[in-house]
């Protein structure tokens, strides 16, 4: 209840209407604690979107612009990228005489990465900002640089706020009162958000020996904290413990099935144990050999208590739901266990059509839909069902970073396709830098896609949507193996939010 009374006496100090509030509501998401303040960004953003296509004098600043503009847009405002448009002289080239401004600059390239398929401005803003910027760095090395690099190297909207919060704070300085005082709420929220991850850990560590899976499946990844790591990253509100405990079981259970699939099971059990979970009875079940039955009870069982927990929260049975997606993903894995048993590479378009679905996300987000629980209509259950763009987007992305080659798993020598593969097949004498621009590429035209998909309006609630787009934030983490096959970035980011604490 402080927090609100502060930020909103902090608010009428400045006043809801000035630069100050905007750059107060930016700190508030970098610090990742703006879980506390939803109703009062509300209220600045909604008044800021009124008047944000006319107002003139924010425009003669070229930070102001470019924050408010990418402020409205993370929150689902529709703004219309025309506003940049002034920054171009009489030949319709950006002007020489902003690159002078490196902090208007940041924001310009901050902004770009709200861009939608046609917004040419945005592309060219993005281009221009970071062209000069990673010149501006190369000569010079201070503290501000370091804020440029991070700026380039993990710009707010592609990044996780709470992964990048410490960071923030050791750069977030000021003279003004409201600076301080979040300063110190983010130290104490970091340390209890921290506790209550390390209770979540408990629980999934206890849930996992119990499962058995581990003992009975050693050809198998035994991994249950970095499997974790996802809910952790992509519902990080601290009230959403139970969800986030929850949604790490099917999690673990598309890395087993993904196992058995691709490491250990023959072409005839795959197409049996496929068949099974279509059916879903126990006639199929008994065909399949012990290990297989093993997985398909913990499926079973993990799909009938989140069913019956969804039933009881809210209302709805998703067990329909749940069982067609785990059938979908089977059908993927079976589609691409037989293009390798006949040594078979299909066209790009044709694996990546495929790889979307095989990568899992459609399981975990229809899981996690029903979980959080809000927006539980027949419609809105129907677009789920369907593989909607918001969630094919997040697919296609984490499909095509892992495929970029660096992202072989640790200790797992399975019959993975790859999109570099079937592309550079399709496309002889492409080498392998330009087929790896090509997915990059691939993959910025898709983040344009997901938020297009994440503007008002649209059939699903904020906390789903910010979860979508945290799925594709955190996938950069997820997939970027060193020479020794380890995460660093992952494992310093799981240090720092679980075991480490904040010192006031």
């Amino acid at each position: 209840m402080k927090c609100h009374i502060f930020f909103s006496m902090a608010l009428k100090e400045v006043g809801e209407d000035t630069s100050e509030a905007l750059l107060m509501i930016d700190a508030i998401q970098r610090l990742g604690i703006d879980y506390h303040f939803h109703g009062e960004i509300e209220v600045v953003l909604q008044r800021l979107h009124t008047k944000f296509n006319t107002l003139s004098d924010c425009h003669n600043n070229l930070y102001e612009l470019a924050l408010g503009f990418r402020l409205l847009r993370q929150e689902g405002y529709y703004v219309s990228a025309d506003v940049f448009n002034n920054l171009k002289d009489t030949e319709g080239k950006i002007q020489e005489k902003l690159s002078e401004d490196i902090k208007g600059l940041m924001g310009l390239y901050e902004a770009s990465q709200l861009s939608i398929k046609g917004e040419d401005i945005l592309e060219e803003i993005g281009n221009f900002s970071s062209q000069l910027l990673n010149a501006w760095n190369t000569h010079n090395d201070h503290s501000q640089a370091r804020i440029v690099r991070n700026t380039l190297g993990h710009p707010h909207h592609k990044s996780l706020a709470r992964f990048m919060a410490k960071s923030f704070l050791s750069d977030f300085q000021g003279t003004d009162g409201w600076v301080n005082v979040f300063r110190e709420l983010a130290k104490m929220d970091f340390n209890v958000v921290k506790s209550i991850h390390q209770k979540e850990m408990l629980q999934v560590s206890k849930w996992w020996k119990d499962l058995g899976l581990a003992k009975e499946l050693k050809f198998a990844r035994n991994q249950p904290l970095k499997w974790y790591m996802w809910p952790l990253a992509v519902l990080p509100d601290p009230s959403l413990s139970e969800q986030r405990v929850e949604l790490t079981k099917p999690i673990s259970l598309v890395y087993i099935i993904d196992d058995i699939f691709d490491v250990h099971g023959t072409l005839d059990e795959l197409t049996l144990f496929t068949e099974a979970v279509n059916r879903w009875e126990y006639a199929a079940v008994e065909q399949l050999p012990d290990y297989m039955k093993i997985c398909f009870n913990a499926l079973n069982g993990i799909t009938n208590e989140i069913s019956s927990k969804v039933y009881n929260d809210h209302g709805w049975n998703p067990m329909e739901s749940l069982r067609k997606a785990w059938a979908c993903l089977c059908n993927a894995f079976l589609v691409e266990a037989k293009w390798f048993a006949d040594g078979h590479v299909p066209k790009a378009d044709e694996y990546l059509k495929n790889g979307v679905i095989s990568s899992g996300v459609h399981v975990v987000l229809v899981h996690m839909f029903f979980l959080l629980g809000h927006g539980i209509t027949k419609r809105n259950v129907d677009i789920v069902d369907d593989f909607p763009e918001i969630i094919s987007s997040v697919a296609k992305i984490l499909r095509l970073w892992d495929d970029l080659g660096s992202a072989k798993d640790e200790n797992q020598d399975g019959h993975d396709g790859s999109y570099l593969e079937c592309y550079m097949k399709e496309k002889p004498g492409t080498s392998i830098e330009n087929a790896r621009c090509h997915v990059m590429h691939t993959i910025s035209e898709t983040w344009k896609s997901l938020n297009n998909e994440c503007l008002a309006p649209n059939p699903f609630s904020t906390c789903f949507t910010n979860a979508c787009l945290n799925v594709a934030r955190m996938v950069p983490l997820m997939y970027s193996y060193d020479d020794n096959q380890c995460l660093p970035s992952l494992e310093e980011h799981m240090k720092s939010l679980v075991y480490e604490s904040v010192s006031s």
